[in-house]
């Protein structure tokens, strides 16, 4: 009888566990940030003042992206050549793929920025470059020179600095 009821127990607990996971791939995946402003621009939503019960000026949601929108772009347009993995505007990360060129097949790289800053200041911009050799049939993991690496940031922080000249034209 004891084993009985605890063999049920576990059922339901395993059960009720399972019942917020998704039950099929087609819903949509929320991010922490949309559930964050989930009532913002609704009517009655939190951000009224009427009956969110706190005023507006308290609880504004986030407008654009969460970084410097100039390093951004510039982020962007530097690392244009190469395939994208994944970019997070809110999170200021961009991630490439593995990028090979033409002129050296057996070597190819990859570039992660991160900007930390949403004001254009040259330490409000991280980078990662990662190198490998192709060698005896596998990839290996290859030195980068630190020039590489300030070659990349100085080309993102110049483009930076002309689309900010440019916009107050």
């Amino acid at each position: 009888m004891r084993m009985n009821l605890l063999t049920i127990l576990g059922g339901v607990v395993l059960l009720t566990s399972c019942a917020d996971m998704p039950m099929n791939n087609d819903e949509e995946i929320v991010t922490k940030r949309e559930r964050k402003y989930h009532g913002y621009g609704k009517f009655f939503g939190e951000d009224t003042l009427l009956f969110g019960g706190e005023s507006s000026s308290s609880k504004k949601p986030e407008v654009g992206i969460g970084v410097n929108a100039y390093l951004w772009r510039a982020s962007l347009d530097t690392l244009s050549f190469m395939p994208l993995k994944s970019v997070d505007p809110f999170g200021g990360v961009i991630l490439t793929e593995w990028y090979t060129p033409k002129s050296s097949p057996n070597e190819r790289m990859k570039v992660d920025v991160r900007i930390l800053d949403r004001v254009l200041r040259a330490d409000g911009l991280s980078i990662s470059v990662f190198r490998q050799e192709y060698k005896k049939g596998r990839w290996v993991n290859a030195g980068v020179t630190p020039a590489t690496k300030r070659d990349i940031e100085d080309a993102i922080l110049i483009r930076a600095r002309q689309l900010k000249s440019n916009s107050k034209k």
